[in-house]
């Protein structure tokens, strides 16, 4: 069980979630319970770092932040023995999570799950984990996974001690064929296949962490999505509760063609123009963006008609827009542009689906469909589930209601 920030924001919100434990014990099952910091305490603690020197040690930074879950795994530890279940917290490296040396953004390397599994036999003891965070064991420092990592580390535990599922409680109730504050006819799904929760989840929607979806594809741990807000005693812990499923394939009967809309402002173009058409091109402009750790996204290429010139349009992040136009400018003689265009009014709109494997034409119902509400597409990209398109922000919320009712998502 994953308990984030909102649903530890307080004292009272964590003698609820010790409910929510209390009833998944009383049922017969053994628990181990993974929380993050109580809500807003980590942007405090990264403020305090940041305070005292705007260039600080990364590996005390780890420290420092990684101190919000240790105070509520102990919260929730004492809140479950007030209510007479057996308890203890434990801190990423106590267990160990151990993790590679990549402070404030580690990946975990492996976890030995044998102690909490012996504790679950031998005492019945409910582990209460600190999510977030690890240990690098050549240098014995705290790390921790970056943010949503609290859905990482939930996913590995998961998997290390061989668990049936693992429940991430958020303030949502499920997953949803796109974000419900744009479209309200969205529905929420009973199931969505890993491969597709990966690609909305790397697409733009927020509800867990890529990381953890890859895991618990890697393992094949199902993860159960369901709201912490629901009363604990109103759930019957033998049945289904409200909540979308994130398995395999397989255990999906009946797929749609389209499960999904994800969507992403967080998205800047950059347009490099008259280049010479020649071996190397590529390589001398996303060279230095991958030097930089910049992760470009969408390519698209433009040749002109006497095959001698080319135009070359990628996206990056807003967040690092900046720095990659200045590496580009930087590289100017090397690559030999005579233009540079950018946009930072664009956004990215995706549908994804596992249908689309086998059915033919569905990005083209998307492009008619678009062009009837006088949308431009920017960049078009495409994979075996998904395809995304580049179009200007101020029509992303008309591009997902059109996609949205286009693809039957909309709930009757």
């Amino acid at each position: 069980m994953k308990f984030g920030g909102t649903s530890v924001a307080n004292i009272e919100r964590i003698r609820n979630v010790a409910r929510h434990v209390k009833r998944e014990v009383d049922a017969g099952h053994e628990v181990a319970v993974v929380v993050s910091a109580m809500s807003g305490k980590t942007n405090e603690l990264v403020g305090w770092a940041r305070e005292t020197s705007a260039l600080h040690d990364a590996r005390e930074y780890d420290a420092i932040v990684a101190s919000g879950e240790q105070v509520t795994s102990g919260l929730l530890a004492i809140a479950l023995q007030s209510l007479g279940i057996p308890a203890r917290s434990w801190q990423g490296w106590q267990i160990p999570i151990q993790t590679d040396d990549a402070h404030a953004s580690a990946r975990i390397t492996g976890i030995d799950g044998s102690e909490l599994i012996r504790r679950f036999k031998d005492s019945k003891e409910v582990a209460v984990i600190a999510g977030f965070q690890g240990m690098n064991v050549e240098s014995g420092r705290i790390t921790t996974l970056g943010r949503g990592g609290s859905d990482t580390s939930a996913v590995a535990i998961a998997a290390a001690i061989h668990a049936d599922r693992c429940d991430i409680y958020t303030d949502v109730d499920g997953v949803y064929t796109t974000d419900p504050r744009v479209v309200p006819k969205a529905r929420r799904l009973d199931k969505v296949a890993f491969e597709e929760m990966l690609e909305m989840a790397s697409q733009g929607a927020k509800v867990l962490q890529v990381r953890s979806v890859e895991l618990g594809l890697v393992h094949n741990v199902p993860v159960f999505v369901r709201s912490s807000f629901d009363k604990p005693e109103d759930i019957d812990p033998h049945g289904t509760p409200p909540g979308t499923l994130i398995c395999s394939e397989e255990e999906i009967v009946e797929s749609q063609v389209v499960t999904g809309i994800a969507f992403s402002k967080d998205e800047a173009q950059i347009s490099v123009r008259h280049i010479q058409d020649k071996p190397g091109v590529a390589a001398s402009i996303f060279g230095p963006l991958a030097e930089g750790s910049i992760n470009v996204d969408m390519i698209v290429q433009n040749v002109s008609d006497d095959g001698k010139f080319t135009d070359l349009t990628f996206t990056v992040p807003a967040s690092e827009f900046v720095r990659a136009k200045d590496t580009i400018e930087k590289a100017k003689d090397k690559i030999g542009y005579t233009k540079l265009d950018t946009a930072t009014d664009v956004a990215k709109v995706s549908v994804i689906g596992v249908g689309m494997r086998s059915h033919a034409g569905v990005a083209a119902k998307a492009f008619a469909a678009l062009s009837e509400r006088n949308i431009n597409i920017r960049a078009i990209t495409t994979s075996e589930i998904k395809f995304s398109l580049l179009i200007d922000a101020a029509y992303t919320e008309l591009a997902v209601r059109t996609l949205h009712t286009l693809y039957g998502l909309d709930q009757a």
